[in-house]
């Protein structure tokens, strides 16, 4: 079965993949649509999405390396094969943390280029970089290709540093700007990244720069699509259903729900995160893979600066498609960047209003973002390490409503001294992500006719409905009397569920539940 099948994870050559035999899934259809241009392109997607691959193919393509594509689409359709001069800039290989960062990364990609086609005097990575296309089309007779992965990461990694940010930006400004200069000399210029920074000069000057990462002719040249994970990954997909005690069908649903989701246009099909997909059948397990390698700081950190209202994801998220396709750090609005990284993708579009909504692609971005987000707000290991989401899950399962509410206030009560003046703000966020992380048991804010309940429980038999109120303002009977004055708990009595309703109050001075009843 799948034992006898590799699969390319952490594989991001594609000559490495394709000569190690392992499983590709087919995206060389794009590369044939590409080429018939000379405009240099944009490809924005989120990380370990598979533009490194896609990346690699063109260098393999363009390099000439017709061996390499024997069974693919581009097979079929390209007739003469010709070899170029391929730049391949990788800002991959440094970590950003100062301005002398950006430096040793373009020194590092221009020595290997330098190499092959000469190097002069001089130190500036501009001038270095221009001399190289202009020596490398006279020297080859061929025009020069250029392929930029990851052109943004220096930019992502000195976000929290905005001197630093600044002073990468103008050096990236500079060597971007080479791209317009030497347009004479270029055959194919195609730029990777995340986030598509306004002013950053290979945008702002490079005014013929196509910009394909919304464009649904392209909405698939990365990840993967249902059709082809079913024609691609069987083997896989029934290994796995064996190892989950799963039917195929209820594995392809799983598997749906926890990596499907994302669009990259208005009128896309669903893909999959490919990074998840890989490492799930490798595994055979279901895991926050994509969260697995890190949440960017600098996000988390925007979200907790600006007070933002975590809640309003969970919503349908409307927002202006101008809004989403640039980034501007001084904007501090973190919808765009949220979108352009894979925390956020399209759900929905007005034509009349050119507006999109927004929420969440699927479940390991919803809980793996949240679980990355609660940390940040209680910045203290042993208080999320003892109050862990399964001990308040098995506390509703065995409907012991004390222990859940008594665990609940000792997790405030454990909070550090220095967060007692927080906002109210900050709190109820906390009681949010603590509820939201329980997963398929809970819901927030469910509307009924005439309101809404703080929070619904449902675990096997059993439909629990909280209410919060804040000491001063209301105590734990007024909330409970609001339970059943609004009617929450209607929706639910045509069922055969036990009801259990909950009033509780939280106080503004000890930042701490004070007390609940039941009813």
């Amino acid at each position: 079965m799948s034992s006898n099948r590799k699969l390319p994870v952490g594989i991001q050559d594609f000559e490495k993949l394709r000569t190690g035999n392992n499983v590709y899934v087919d995206k060389t259809q794009y590369i044939y649509k590409l080429i018939q241009s000379d405009a240099p392109y944009f490809l924005g997607r989120p990380r370990r999405f598979g533009k490194s691959l896609f990346l690699s193919t063109l260098k393999a393509y363009f390099l000439g390396k017709k061996e390499l594509f024997d069974g693919l689409a581009i097979a079929g359709l390209e007739k003469e094969w010709v070899e170029y001069p391929v730049f391949y800039i990788d800002f991959n290989v440094g970590i950003y943390t100062d301005a002398k960062s950006i430096y040793q990364t373009l020194n590092y990609n221009l020595n290997i280029l330098e190499e092959t086609w000469g190097k002069v005097e001089g130190d500036n990575p501009a001038t270095r970089f221009s001399g190289l296309i202009r020596r490398a089309c006279e020297k080859s007779g061929r025009k020069v290709v250029v392929l930029v992965d990851e052109y943004d990461k220096p930019l992502l990694g000195t976000m929290d540093n905005p001197d630093v940010n600044d002073e990468i930006r103008t050096v990236l400004k500079g060597f971007y700007g080479v791209l317009k200069s030497s347009d004479a000399y270029l055959r194919f210029v195609f730029l990777t990244g995340v986030t598509k920074f306004s002013k950053v000069s290979v945008f702002s000057d490079l005014n013929q720069l196509q910009d394909i990462s919304m464009r649904n002719q392209y909405a698939g040249i990365c990840g993967i699509s249902e059709p082809e994970l079913i024609k691609n990954f069987q083997p896989e997909i029934t290994a796995l259903a064996e190892e989950e005690e799963l039917t195929y069908e209820e594995t392809l649903a799983k598997l749906k729900k926890h990596y499907d989701g994302y669009h990259f246009s208005e009128s896309s099909e669903d893909m999959y995160n490919p990074f998840s997909l890989l490492n799930t059948f490798e595994a055979r397990k279901f895991r926050d893979y994509w969260y697995e390698t890190g949440t960017p700081t600098f996000l988390v950190k925007m979200l907790k600066d600006i007070d933002f209202d975590i809640e309003t994801l969970e919503n349908s998220l409307p927002f202006s498609v101008r809004s989403i396709t640039d980034y501007r750090i001084e904007n501090r609005n973190p919808v765009p960047i949220l979108y352009q990284s894979g925390y956020l993708t399209i759900k929905s579009y007005n034509r009349q209003l050119d507006e999109y909504t927004l929420g969440y692609p699927n479940e390991e971005v919803k809980y793996g973002f949240m679980n990355n987000l609660l940390p940040a707000f209680v910045p203290k290991k042993d208080v999320l390490g003892e109050f862990s989401v399964g001990n308040f899950i098995r506390d509703l399962i065995a409907v012991n409503v004390d222990g859940f509410m008594t665990r609940l206030k000792a997790f405030f009560s454990g909070i550090p001294y220095e967060l007692n003046n927080k906002e109210e703000k900050h709190y109820q966020t906390l009681f949010y992500l603590l509820f939201k992380l329980m997963g398929e048991y809970v819901q927030t804010e469910v509307s009924s006719a005439i309101g809404r309940a703080d929070a619904v429980a449902v675990v096997n038999d059993v439909i629990f409905i909280f209410e919060f109120k804040l000491t001063g303002n209301a105590t734990a009977e007024d909330a409970l009397k609001q339970i059943d004055e609004r009617k929450y708990a209607a929706q639910y009595a045509a069922g055969n569920k036990k009801i259990v309703k909950v009033g509780a109050e939280f106080s503004a001075e000890e930042r701490t539940l004070n007390r609940w009843v039941q009813g």
